[in-house]
C-alpha cells in the first residue's frame, strides 16, 4: 500500500529513516513506512483528524501493554455513506469545497507518476465541458421532441391527417395542390372529426361534433397527464423552477431530478400542453434540462460525489433549459445568473382538491370556454406568434382586416396606418374576452399536478393586452394625427404605429411583473424576436412593470412559491435591516432545554445512540468537557449513525459500553474496558462560529455567501448555542410579521 493512502493530507513517510521522533515502542516493518504498532506519543501531533493512520490505544495495568493492535486500528478507512446527506436537508458548502480542493490536490500530486495518472488528470479537467455538452445535446433533443409531439397532439383535438397520421395540420397541407392563399390551412388531406364521424364539414351539427371531440381529447390528455404524474412521478408536476432555485441553494430533494421524473415530465408536458390548459412548456423545460444535467453528472466522479460541484452543472443546465425553450442562449445564461442560481398554488388550493379531480375540472372548464373563441382555441405559442406579427400584404388574419385605400397591386414593405375594418373590430372583442379568460384560468392552472409553466401564459396575457392597446393607439393616431403627441411623426400616409411591437412590449412587461426578471427578460425577448431596435421600449416596459409589481410586494412568483411551500431558501436579493444579534436567534433560548452536545472522550456508544434517538437534530457540537464548554468540532447526525453501524459490523470488540473518542490521543482505560471507537475522522474540526454579539445582518450575509447549514455561537471560546438556516428563516418570517412555523423543511 502506498504511503499516500496512509497519510493523505500531505504527511508522507517513505521509509523508516524519515521518522525522527518515533518512540521506542514503535515497530517498523519495512521501507514502505507502514507502521504496524505504536503507542500514543508526541509523534502523534504530526497527524491531524483526517489522516488515515489510527493511533494505537493503551490499556493500563501496571504500565504494561496487554492488547495487541490490529490493522483496522491503524487504518482509518473511509466509511461508505459518511459525508452524504439525508433527504430534505441542506448541504454543507464549506465541507464540499474542502473535499473538492482535497481531490484536486490528490490528482495533481499523482499526475506525474505515470501516463495513466496523467490521462486521469486530463479526463478530470475535461469532464466539466463534457457533462455540460451532453446536457445541452439531451436538452435540445428532448425540447425538439416535446415541441413536435405537442403540436401534433394539439391539432389532434380538431382533426387528423389521413395521408400521414403523424403529421399535424400544417404539415398535412404542405404538399397539397388544392390550397389557396386565403384558405391556406384547408386541404382535402386534413379531415375534421365532424367530417369523419358524421360526414359534414359545415353547419351546426359539424360545429357541435367538433366541439364535443375537442372537449373529449382535452379531458383525455389532461386525465392521462395527471394520472401519470400521480402514480409514477409526483415531482413532475408544476413548473419546477422554485424547486430548482431551492436545490441550487444547497437543499436536497431526492428524486426531484431523477430519471423517472425526467421521463414522466417529458411525456406529461406534451399531454398537458396539448390538453389546452393555460400553461406553458418553457418553465418545465428548465426542470427537464436540470434532470439531464443531474443524470449525466453521475457519470463523472468529480460531480457525482460532490454536491457543490453538481450544482455547477445544474446551473448550466438551467441556462440550457431556457435556451432551448426560447432559442435564446445568451438570455438563458443571464436567466440562470439572475433568477435561478444561488451565489403557486395557495395552500388552501393544494388542500381543497384530490389532484386528479382538480386537473379534470380545470381542463373541462378551459376546453368548454376556449373552443368558441378562435384566439383561446389556438395553441398559446401560436397565439403569441400571431399577436407579434405585423400586418403586411401577405397576412390573412382578422387582426389585419384593414380598409385598404392603396392600389392592390402595389406591394410595399411599410404599409401606412389605415382605418380598421370589421374583422379588426371583431378581433378586438374576441381578444378582450380571451384576455379575461387567460388571466382567470392562468391563476387556477399554474401549480396544478401536471407540468405547468408560467412564461408562455404570462407572455400571452401581456401580448393580448399590448395588441389591443396598439390597435387603439393606431386608430387614434389615424383619426387624430394633428394631436400634439402624434403631430411630429404621424402624418397622413405614414407608418408610425406598429401594433405588433405593442404586443411584444406587453408580453415582456407582464412576464417581468410576474417574475421580477429584468436584464435576462429583455435579452430573451430580443433573441426571440430579433428586434434590436426594440430594446429601449422593452427595457422601459420591463423596469416599469417591476416597479409597479414591487409596489405591491417585492416577491416574484417563484419566490412566493418557495415561501408558500416552506422551502429553506435564503434569497440573495432580500435585505435584512433589523438590529437583532446572534444571541437573539440562537438555540437554546431562554427556558429551552440545554444544547445537546457530545464530549470528546468520555461518552460511550450507547450514550451517543441514545442522544441520536431522543433528538431530531442534524448534528451535534463536540466539546472538551461539560465543565469547560470549549468547542472541539461538529459531528453530523448521519455521519455518526453510519460510522457506529460500520464499526459494529467491521471492528471486533465494539459494544455499547465502548468509549467514543473524538480526540487525537486515546485516553488511558482500565484493562477490562472494551475496545474504544475512534471517530475523529468524521469530525468537522473547523465549524463556522460567531460570537453572541455578532449582528444578525452579518450572520445572514455569511449564510448567504458561504452557503452554511449551521453556525455555532460562542462567548470567549465557550459554546453557547447554534444557529441553523431554518432558525434564520423563522426569525426573518417573525420580523416580517409572518408565521415562523411556515418553514417546514430542515
Amino acid at each position: 500500500m502506498e504511503s499516500e493512502q496512509l497519510f493523505h493530507r500531505g504527511y508522507y513517510r517513505n521509509s523508516y529513516n524519515s521518522i525522527t521522533s518515533a518512540s521506542s515502542d514503535e515497530e517498523l516493518l519495512d521501507g514502505a513506512g507502514v507502521i504496524m504498532d505504536f503507542q500514543t506519543s508526541e509523534d502523534d501531533n504530526l497527524l491531524d483528524g483526517d489522516t488515515a493512520v489510527g493511533t494505537h490505544y493503551t490499556m493500563t495495568n501496571g504500565g504494561s501493554i496487554n492488547s495487541s493492535t490490529h490493522l483496522l486500528d491503524l487504518l482509518d478507512e473511509p466509511i461508505p455513506g459518511v459525508g452524504t446527506y439525508d433527504d430534505f436537508h441542506t448541504i454543507d458548502w464549506v465541507r464540499e469545497k474542502c473535499k473538492d480542493r482535497e481531490r484536486h490536490r490528490r490528482i495533481n500530486s499523482k499526475k506525474k507518476e505515470s501516463a495513466w495518472e496523467m490521462t486521469k488528470s486530463l479526463y478530470d479537467a475535461w469532464s466539466g465541458w463534457l457533462v455540460v455538452t451532453l446536457t445541452g445535446l439531451a436538452s435540445g433533443a428532448l425540447a425538439g421532441l416535446i415541441d413536435i409531439a405537442a403540436d401534433w397532439m394539439t391539432d389532434l383535438k380538431e382533426g387528423i391527417c389521413l395521408s400521414a397520421l403523424w403529421y399535424n395540420h400544417e404539415q398535412c397541407c404542405w404538399g397539397s395542390n388544392e390550397t389557396t392563399f386565403e384558405e391556406r390551412d384547408k386541404c382535402p388531406q386534413w379531415k375534421t372529426w365532424a367530417e369523419l364521424i358524421i360526414g359534414q364539414a359545415e353547419g351546426p351539427g359539424s360545429y357541435i361534433m367538433n366541439y364535443i371531440m375537442y372537449i373529449f381529447w382535452a379531458l383525455g390528455f389532461a386525465f392521462l397527464a395527471v394520472s401519470l404524474v400521480k402514480v409514477f412521478a409526483p415531482y413532475a408536476c408544476g413548473s419546477g423552477i422554485p424547486e430548482i432555485k431551492t436545490i441550487l441553494s444547497g437543499f436536497i430533494i431526492r428524486g426531484y431530478l431523477g430519471k423517472w421524473t425526467l421521463m414522466i415530465k417529458t411525456i406529461t408536458l406534451v399531454l398537458a400542453v396539448a390538453s389546452g390548459l393555460s400553461l406553458g412548456k418553457e418553465g418545465p423545460l428548465v426542470h427537464v434540462a436540470c434532470c439531464c444535467g443531474n443524470i449525466f453528472s453521475y457519470l463523472f466522479p468529480k460531480y457525482s460525489t460532490n454536491e457543490a460541484k453538481k450544482r455547477e452543472v445544474l446551473s448550466a443546465a438551467s441556462a440550457a433549459g431556457v435556451s432551448v425553450a426560447f432559442g435564446a442562449p445568451i438570455g438563458g445564461v443571464l436567466f440562470s445568473l439572475e433568477e435561478v442560481s444561488y451565489y403557486f398554488p395557495l395552500k388552501t388550493l393544494w388542500r381543497s382538491f384530490y389532484p386528479v379531480l382538480e386537473v379534470i375540472v380545470v381542463a373541462a372548464i378551459t376546453a368548454v370556454i376556449a373552443f368558441p373563441n378562435p384566439y383561446t382555441r389556438l395553441n398559446t405559442s401560436e397565439l403569441i406568434k400571431e399577436l407579434f406579427t405585423d400586418c403586411g400584404p401577405l397576412e390573412s388574419s382578422s387582426l389585419c382586416d384593414y380598409r385598404n385605400d392603396m392600389n392592390a397591386s402595389k406591394i410595399v414593405d411599410d404599409i401606412p396606418d389605415r382605418p380598421a375594418g370589421l374583422g379588426v373590430y371583431s378581433a378586438i372583442w374576441q381578444l378582450c374576452l380571451a384576455l379575461i379568460f387567460k388571466i382567470i384560468m392562468t391563476v387556477f392552472t399554474f401549480g396544478i399536478k401536471v407540468p405547468s409553466g408560467l412564461f408562455i401564459p404570462s407572455m400571452a396575457i401581456g401580448a393580448i393586452a399590448g395588441r389591443i392597446v396598439g390597435i387603439a393607439v393606431e386608430q387614434l393616431a389615424y383619426y387624430h394625427h394633428d394631436w400634439f403627441i402624434f403631430k411630429e411623426w404621424c402624418e397622413v400616409g405614414a407608418d408610425c404605429i406598429t401594433p405588433g411591437l405593442y404586443a411584444m412590449v406587453g408580453a415582456a412587461a407582464c412576464l417581468g411583473g410576474v417574475t421580477r426578471m429584468t436584464v435576462s427578460l429583455v435579452v430573451i425577448v430580443f433573441e426571440l424576436t430579433g428586434g434590436l431596435e426594440y430594446i429601449v421600449p422593452l427595457m422601459a416596459a420591463v423596469m416599469t412593470s417591476k416597479w409597479v409589481g414591487d409596489a405591491f410586494g417585492r416577491e416574484g412568483i417563484y419566490e412566493a412559491h418557495i415561501r408558500l411551500n416552506g422551502y429553506p431558501f435564503l434569497d440573495a436579493k432580500e435585505e435584512f435591516t433589523h438590529t437583532t444579534l446572534a444571541a437573539d436567534v440562537m438555540r437554546p433560548r431562554r427556558n429551552d432545554p440545554p444544547l445537546a452536545v457530545l464530549t470528546q472522550d468520555n461518552m460511550t456508544v450507547d450514550d451517543i445512540e441514545n442522544m441520536i434517538n431522543e433528538t431530531s437534530y442534524n448534528g451535534f457540537p463536540v466539546i472538551m468537557s461539560k465543565e469547560s464548554q470549549r468547542l472541539v468540532g461538529f459531528a453530523l447526525r448521519r455521519d455518526l449513525t453510519i460510522a457506529i453501524e460500520s464499526a459494529r459490523k467491521k471492528q471486533e470488540g465494539i459494544v455499547g459500553s465502548s468509549r467514543v473518542c473524538f480526540a487525537q490521543h486515546t485516553p488511558s482505560l482500565p484493562a477490562e474496558s472494551p475496545r474504544p471507537l475512534k471517530l475523529r475522522s468524521i469530525l468537522d474540526m473547523s465549524p463556522f462560529t460567531v460570537t453572541d454579539h455578532t449582528p444578525m445582518e452579518i450572520v445572514v450575509d455569511i449564510f448567504r455567501k458561504l452557503g452554511l447549514r449551521q453556525c455555532l455561537v460562542t462567548h470567549n471560546g465557550r459554546l453557547l448555542g447554534i444557529i441553523t438556516k431554518k432558525d434564520i428563516l423563522r426569525h426573518m418570517a417573525q420580523t416580517a410579521n409572518q408565521d415562523p412555523a411556515s418553514i417546514m423543511f430542515n
